[in-house]
C-alpha cells in the first residue's frame, strides 16, 4: 500500500519560513475534523526551524533543519496515549484524535523530537498532521511542501519498499535512528547539521611575498587512517565535512617543493583552522 513519507534536504533549506506561514496560514483559526482542531496563533510552532552556525570568520556556514512531527512507524505518542486518541492512518500520518485526547497532556511529553504542543485553551495535544484533510481529498503535497521556494521539502506517496530504495540511492537518514521511532521524515545532507568540519587556508611565501598555495594538496588523517584528500582553490582554501566531533585529526599539506607541514587538529566543534604558512 502506498504511505506517506517527507524528505527534507538540509543543504537547500534558506530559513525563509514559507513552511511554518502557511503551516500557520493553513490552520490557524480553521477546524478540519476529525483530524485537527484550530492551531493557536502564537505559542505552537507545528513546523520549526533549527539553525546552528558552524566554523569561525571568515569560513563558516549556516545549516537549517525543519523539523515536525516524524509521523513514525513506531510512534511513542501512540503508545502513550489512552482510548486510542493518538492512530496511525494506513497512508502512514499520525494523527492525534482532538476529542479522544482532550485532558492527556502526558502525549506532550511522550515524543523525543519535542513535537507535540498542549493547547492550554482547548486542553489538548496538538501537532503537524501533514495536512491529512488535504491529502485525503486528493492534493498531491501538504501546505509547507507546496510554499518550499527551493525544493528543499518533498513528498512520496509510494511503497515502503521503494521508500527503501530511495533510501539507499540517494542516502537519506533519519533523525536519531537509535530511539527506535521509525520516522517518515527523511533528511538528505543531514551531516551539515550534525557533523562537523575542517576548513583552512593555505600561504606560502616567497622573495617576502605571500601568496595564496593555489592546488595545495591537503591530506586529511585520523590517527592512521587517511579519511581524504583535496586540492585547495585558488584561494588557497580547503574544506572536509561530515566528521565526527570530539575526535582528533592531523592534516598534511604539500605543495611544491615546500617541506610537507602537518597539523593537529582536535575537534570538539567545526574549525576554521585559519592560515597554514608554508
Amino acid at each position: 500500500m502506498k504511505k506517506w513519507s517527507l524528505i527534507i534536504d538540509v543543504a537547500k533549506c534558506e530559513e525563509c519560513h514559507n513552511c511554518f506561514l502557511s503551516c500557520k496560514d493553513e490552520h490557524v483559526d480553521n477546524d478540519f475534523l476529525p483530524f485537527s482542531l484550530a492551531q493557536p496563533r502564537h505559542g505552537q510552532r507545528w513546523l520549526d526551524i533549527l539553525t546552528k552556525e558552524r566554523g569561525q570568520f571568515p569560513l563558516i556556514d549556516v545549516a537549517n533543519m525543519p523539523i515536525m512531527c516524524m509521523h513514525c512507524d513506531n510512534a511513542p505518542c501512540i503508545k502513550k496515549a489512552k482510548d486510542g486518541a493518538v492512530y496511525k492512518l494506513d497512508s502512514g500520518i499520525v494523527i492525534i484524535d482532538p476529542v479522544k485526547a482532550k485532558g492527556q497532556k502526558d502525549i506532550v511529553s511522550s515524543c523525543p523530537y519535542k513535537a507535540i504542543w498542549w493547547n492550554e485553551e482547548k486542553q489538548i495535544p496538538q501537532k503537524c498532521t501533514m495536512c491529512a484533510h488535504l491529502l485525503t481529498d486528493g492534493w498531491k503535497a501538504p501546505r509547507c511542501v507546496q510554499a518550499c521556494p527551493t525544493g528543499a521539502m518533498s513528498i512520496l506517496n509510494v511503497e515502503d519498499t521503494q521508500v527503501a530504495e530511495i533510501v539507499k540511492e540517494e542516502k537519506l537518514e533519519v533523525l536519531h535512528p537509535e530511539w527506535k521511532t521509525l520516522p517518515r521524515v527523511y533528511y538528505k545532507n543531514l551531516y551539515r547539521y550534525l557533523k562537523c568540519f575542517i576548513a583552512g587556508s593555505v600561504a606560502f611565501q616567497k622573495d617576502g611575498i605571500t601568496d595564496c598555495a593555489d592546488g595545495a594538496k591537503v591530506t586529511l588523517y585520523r590517527k592512521s587512517e587517511k579519511i581524504g584528500e583535496m586540492t585547495a582553490d585558488n584561494y588557497g582554501d580547503f574544506k572536509f565535512d561530515n566528521l565526527d566531533e570530539g575526535e582528533g585529526y592531523r592534516l598534511e599539506i604539500a605543495y611544491r617543493t615546500y617541506p610537507v607541514k602537518t597539523v593537529e587538529v582536535s575537534l570538539t566543534a567545526s574549525q576554521n583552522v585559519g592560515t597554514i604558512l608554508l
